[in-house]
């Protein structure tokens, strides 16, 4: 059994897997909340024989490794054992939520593939022709754009997104909806139609992320959605760098 381990800006999500299997448990902190404590109370009663840890936050990722004693761990890098190519100039800046999100879409949807990710950023990564990771690109996410609307701004008010009813609002509160919703579906659709034009031929648009049901539902281009993409990422990437 493999604790999977999604350490992000945002919230660190922990799941098992079972061989190829993701089981159903899940348990999530707050990344600010980290803390051997909590980290203990969320994994209290849990079995599992080795972990493989996805971060994007150095000090959170020493504090897991740490917090989890002699079991054996795999952290995931550039360095790992990965299934796919690499053909990047800088290999050690790509995130590894990254690496496991194109590790996943390879295997699970085969190349040219695109994934973007809606999380505390939005992240666009290709995987080309030949299946080897290529690049990809890095925008604000939603929570990001509205956030900064209500803090640097005097009269904006802090909304929670959902679906405009209309292009034009009658409310405040509308208006920036229309903006955070339909305007950040162009921010999407642009960028993707480069990088199709780019890539050549039709790529699969692989769609993970909290807000991605949100933001997909308006975009036809995206026709796969995959909440787990990452866990599976983390999990075939584990299997290959553990020693068993």
């Amino acid at each position: 059994m493999q604790l999977l381990i999604d350490n992000s800006n945002t919230r660190t999500k922990f799941a098992l897997a079972d061989g190829d299997t993701l089981a159903e448990w899940r348990a999530i902190i707050p990344t600010a909340e980290l803390s051997p404590e909590s980290i203990s109370k969320a994994l209290n009663g849990i079995a599992f024989t080795h972990a493989t840890i996805c971060s994007v936050v150095p000090d959170a990722s020493r504090l897991l490794a740490s917090s989890l004693g002699e079991i054996p761990m795999h952290r995931i890098s550039q360095q790992s054992d990965l299934p796919i190519a690499i053909n990047y100039s800088n290999p050690a800046q790509i995130g590894a939520d990254r690496l496991a999100n194109s590790v996943a879409a390879a295997d699970q949807h085969g190349s040219p593939a695109i994934v973007i990710d809606f999380g505390t950023a939005v992240t666009f990564d290709v995987i080309d022709q030949s299946g080897a990771y290529c690049g990809g690109a890095i925008a604000p996410g939603t929570a990001s754009l509205r956030d900064y609307l209500h803090r640097r701004t005097a009269l904006l008010p802090s909304i929670q997104l959902e679906e405009p009813t209309s292009a034009i609002g009658k409310s405040t509160e509308d208006a920036m909806q229309i903006g955070a919703v339909i305007g950040y579906r162009g921010l999407i659709r642009e960028i993707l139609e480069e990088m199709r034009q780019e890539l050549g031929g039709e790529p699969h648009i692989i769609a993970t992320g909290g807000d991605s049901p949100l933001i997909s539902s308006g975009l036809k281009e995206i026709k796969i959605m995959s909440p787990d993409l990452t866990l599976h990422g983390i999990r075939l990437i584990g299997q290959r760098n553990h020693d068993f």
